[in-house]
């Protein structure tokens, strides 16, 4: 070895750096691809059981919705009647929108509205310093022209909404991208691994929350009890969905059957498919025009359409509104979808001394005999 070849120098620093930003890139694109792959995974899980399983939960719903039903006509109870109405509204209702917003992505779930900003100073020089820096013209590679025209239109977004914040994150990416990095011999070279591994970390760290929120929504906690074997698990939720649904129809079948004749004993069964008809019952052409109406059906089926001027109290809020029925000595209509839920509260009324009688075949008869009705806002109305 000679003076004029002398031992070439690596910084050990820097070469601890090179090997430690070259493994978390690598940690880096692993777990972006393990949270992209479980994001998919979830999607279609969540497509298939929908399909597979939704008629299932809907029939169960219906049975526990007849069966509660069922229950309330025979007692003529307002707690059961109260569960009879919680249990139907149960039945094909809308999802709740919190619930639905759950699985979505952050971005999705609370879109930012559009503002109309002038950006500040901070956001002005930033801005000027990415163009510069980033602008397509700046490259005649067809496709690094891409990735910074792509780039760009996300530092315009962010600068169209003044957001600095963003501006510099968008910034410290560019600055620390592998196409900016300097050469190994450069003396800025240690202060960009500095900024690379920096930008790494916050981004496996953006990845691991967003893999926990990925596991933690209802379609995750459940694929994750058999990640292996997803088609086995939903046979076997759809088996015992079953299961359910025909311990629910052998309850309903049970609390319909009629009394067995037991040695001459023929007292009426407490509860029989006919039991409804023995209350006071009238059909839509015969209701005087000017008589009480209440309507007991929800918001969205009054809001479609319903008789002007009449009364309405949901079927869940009867018991605790009763006090708001007009002129307790006037016969009182009730009114619903079909006529089944009018009942159940008849027979409530009735058992308070009341003078009610139950409109047959509900709104849907209502309009079939050309009754008048009327909806909500400017739109036409129609019975939901």
């Amino acid at each position: 070895m000679t003076a004029e070849s002398p031992v070439q120098w690596t910084d050990p620093e820097r070469q601890r750096l090179e090997e430690l930003v070259a493994a978390t890139e690598l940690a880096w694109l692993t777990l972006e691809v393990d949270v992209e792959t479980l994001r998919v995974e979830i999607d279609n899980f969540a497509l298939i059981h929908h399909q597979l399983l939704g008629p299932l939960y809907a029939r169960l719903d219906e049975l526990d919705a007849l069966v509660a039903e069922t229950v309330a006509a025979r007692t003529g109870h307002p707690e059961d009647i109260r569960r009879a109405a919680d249990a139907r509204s149960r039945v094909d209702e809308l999802p709740d929108l919190d619930a639905l917003l759950a699985d979505l992505p952050p971005e999705l779930a609370e879109p930012e509205p559009p503002r109309r900003v002038r950006p500040g100073k901070e956001a002005q020089r930033i801005y000027r310093d990415l163009a510069r820096r980033a602008h397509p013209d700046l490259s005649t590679d067809p496709a690094e022209q891409q990735r910074r025209s792509a780039f760009i239109a996300r530092v315009n977004e962010a600068y169209a909404h003044g957001d600095a914040g963003a501006l510099e994150e968008l910034a410290e990416e560019w600055s620390t991208a592998p196409e900016a990095a300097p050469a190994p011999d450069a003396p800025d070279r240690l202060d960009w691994l500095r900024q690379r591994l920096d930008w790494l970390k916050a981004k496996i760290g953006q990845l691991a929350a967003e893999q926990v929120r990925l596991e933690r929504s209802a379609m995750g906690e459940l694929l994750l009890l058999a990640p292996q074997d997803p088609d086995g698990l939903l046979t076997e939720l759809a088996e015992q969905l079953l299961a359910k649904a025909a311990e629910r129809q052998a309850e309903l079948d049970r609390l319909l059957a009629p009394v067995p004749d037991n040695g001459g004993d023929h007292r009426e069964p407490q509860e029989n498919p006919t039991m409804f008809t023995q209350l006071p019952t009238t059909d839509a052409a015969s209701v005087p025009a000017d008589a009480l109406l209440l309507d007991v059906r929800e918001q969205d089926e009054w809001d479609a359409g319903h008789v002007d001027g009449a009364l309405h109290i949901p079927i869940g809020e009867v018991i605790a509104r009763i006090g708001e029925l007009p002129e307790p000595d006037r016969r009182l209509y009730v009114l619903c979808r079909v006529g089944g839920r009018s009942a159940q509260v008849v027979q409530y009324l009735v058992a308070q001394g009341r003078d009610a009688v139950n409109v047959d075949g509900g709104m849907f008869a209502w309009a079939a005999a050309g009754r008048p009705m009327v909806g909500g806002g400017d739109r036409d109305p129609f019975v939901l």
